[in-house]
């Protein structure tokens, strides 16, 4: 299967190109002990595990648009990280080319921060200063003046509601407050592209809602593209426009959320919660086991629709009821499509969906 994704008809709207991106990690070395020449008191020798080592990403293609937000979905261990890295100009390929707005990224890395802004999942360079300073200093060292520097931090601090937090330290802050004080830092500058790398984490509805109007402002005023980097289901359907999903290193699907479910839409999705262990002495539940998707008591069911109207009759109407807290159906979500698409059964722990 090939992971490069379909060119857009006008190449000129594109913001971003990743063509045959591969980076492989070396496999990690255990000790052995016993080796010939070894003995009481010498030293362990160390043996490469897997001379093929891990690739982190294994032949990625991209193409993203100016003015859309741009998602890259998968489970903790999917390759996103390690790319997002390649695209900053942090960490150096092993193959292929990046270009944005027409620099070689892979050639150039020095050119990334000079026309993207990065906000990572960790950002403790910023911790002793305050609020305010953070967002102050970041817009000098993009190069604008003192005078500038200040009039945009003022400017968003007070679109994010920080201006009441602009004289605390980041380091004194709660998890959310800190990630939208590091937000409002990435703005400073109106960097083309914003790459963030689950930028809400920790935070409470109101600033989520801050986080995406802040960002819906730029895209219609100065046409600011986003690539967003997140595993929870739920933000991705609501916020990107397109999403490309991510198993293993490689891209196994790339479209609209809309499109990516048209693929399961003949399914139902189908969850049930059990009060305490699922009663699997009842037939039709042990029936459904092989089926379904075990988080602790929650199991979820990817069923046709007359399957799905059978598994909730037997589990509504029989002795399983007893046992049964609470039971939703609802149409495919991206989840369900990650899976259906191919994507690894463990890895689907670490899609999130809220």
């Amino acid at each position: 299967m090939s992971t490069r994704t379909a060119r857009p008809e006008d190449d000129t709207d594109v913001v971003c190109t990743v063509r045959d991106l591969v980076k492989t990690y070396p496999a990690p070395r255990t000790p052995l002990r016993g080796l010939r020449g070894g003995g009481r008191g010498a030293p362990e020798a160390l043996q490469l595990q897997g001379s093929a080592g891990v690739r982190a990403t294994d032949g990625v293609g991209l193409d993203v648009r100016r003015g859309e937000i741009f998602g890259l979905l998968g489970p903790n261990g999917a390759g996103k990280s390690t790319l997002v890295r390649q695209l900053t100009g942090l960490l150096r390929p092993d193959h292929g080319t990046i270009r944005i707005l027409g620099h070689d990224i892979v050639r150039h890395p020095e050119r990334a921060a000079r026309i993207l802004a990065y906000l990572g999942q960790e950002s403790t360079a910023l911790d002793e200063l305050t609020v305010a300073l953070a967002a102050e200093t970041t817009g000098r060292l993009r190069g604008l003046t003192t005078g500038a520097a200040r009039a945009a931090r003022d400017a968003i601090l007070d679109e994010l509601g920080l201006t009441p937090l602009a004289a605390r330290p980041l380091k004194k802050l709660s998890g959310g407050q800190r990630r939208l004080a590091c937000f409002a830092a990435a703005l400073i500058g109106e960097r083309p592209l914003l790459v963030l790398d689950e930028p809400t984490t920790g935070m409470d509805p109101v600033a989520r809602r801050a986080v995406w109007a802040a960002v819906d402002r730029r895209r219609a005023e100065q046409g600011t593209t986003v690539l967003l980097v997140t595993h929870n289901v739920i933000e991705a359907e609501t916020v990107l426009d397109r999403v490309a999903v991510l198993d293993r290193g490689r891209v196994i699907a790339c479209d609209t959320p809309a499109g990516l479910k048209e693929r399961v839409a003949e399914q139902v999705r189908v969850e049930l919660v059990w009060r305490s262990d699922a009663p699997l002495e009842v037939p039709e539940v042990a029936a459904l086991r092989p089926a379904a998707v075990v988080s602790g008591r929650r199991w979820a069911l990817r069923l046709g629709p007359d399957e799905a109207r059978a598994a909730v009759a037997a589990v509504t109407g029989g002795a399983a009821f007893a046992a049964l807290d609470d039971f939703t159906l609802a149409t495919p979500s991206l989840e369900d499509a990650y899976l259906a698409l191919g994507g690894s059964e463990s890895g689907v722990k670490g899609l999130v969906k809220a």
